[in-house]
């Protein structure tokens, strides 16, 4: 007589499928962040994978960073770099771009070049170039036109997507002129900064921002001890920045 093997991992999947505890799959973005620390400020790309748990599609990221980096040093591998590697062998859907803050002002030619680069190299490897549309520094407000029509035309030429964080944080200090955005540095985001920008993302790459989001954002280190990413943010704050966001988005 043959023996019946059961299989108790079938047996288990069916039994939650049966009485409803097993919890509905989520579908899944793989997200690669190429850029500098306008991309990794504050743990932007963590706090964008975070965010989307509040939706039905869950963004895993990944980042290719170095302070200061330029999408010329990412594409020859400078500083450590190993950009295309990744690109090539990470099998991501989304490859977000960023030039250096000042690129689109000083030297746009190269913003343009390595952009096609980078753009050619996405779509032969099956994932989708996004453009990280960033903001004018403190001080000189008046760049971000230049900033938008630089990135704009980068876009049509690639038929890559815009990321309007730019706009989106313009728009947040027309809204409220004493809203506090940038580091201590007029460059760089702060917390609040970075929520915005983290919200726009999300609202781009799943056209709508997912509402009822929460205040503070946390992940478990490898020893099982939370590390506070983000932390305590006013709710009405937190409103404040989902709409904005999903106003330029609705615009965009």
């Amino acid at each position: 007589m043959k023996r019946l093997t059961i299989n108790i991992n079938i047996i288990l999947i069916l039994f939650l499928s049966l009485t409803g505890i097993a919890q509905e799959k989520k579908d899944t973005i793989n997200v690669l962040f190429v850029g500098n620390s306008y991309t990794y400020f504050e743990n932007m790309p963590q706090i964008v994978s975070l965010i989307s748990d509040y939706s039905k599609t869950k963004l895993v990221t990944k980042k290719s960073v170095v302070g200061g980096a330029k999408l010329s040093e990412h594409w020859h591998g400078k500083k450590g770099l190993k950009t295309q590697e990744l690109i090539k062998n990470g099998d991501f859907d989304i490859v977000v771009l960023q030039e250096f803050s000042m690129g689109a002002i000083k030297e746009p030619d190269s913003l343009f070049k390595y952009s096609k680069l980078f753009c050619d190299l996405i779509k032969e490897n099956g994932a989708k170039p996004y453009l990280y549309l960033t903001w004018a520094r403190e001080k000189v407000p008046q760049y971000q036109e230049v900033i938008n029509d630089v990135y704009s035309e980068v876009a049509i030429q690639n038929d890559a997507v815009i990321v309007p964080i730019g706009k989106a944080w313009k728009l947040a200090m027309e809204l409220r002129p004493n809203i506090k955005l940038y580091d201590s540095d007029g460059t760089h985001p702060n917390q609040l900064g970075a929520f915005l920008t983290a919200c726009t993302f999300i609202g781009t790459i799943l056209e709508k921002v997912p509402e009822n989001l929460g205040t503070s954002y946390s992940i478990e280190d490898a020893y099982g001890e939370s590390v506070v990413l983000l932390d305590h943010i006013d709710p009405l704050d937190v409103i404040f920045f989902r709409k904005v966001a999903q106003e330029i988005i609705n615009k965009h």
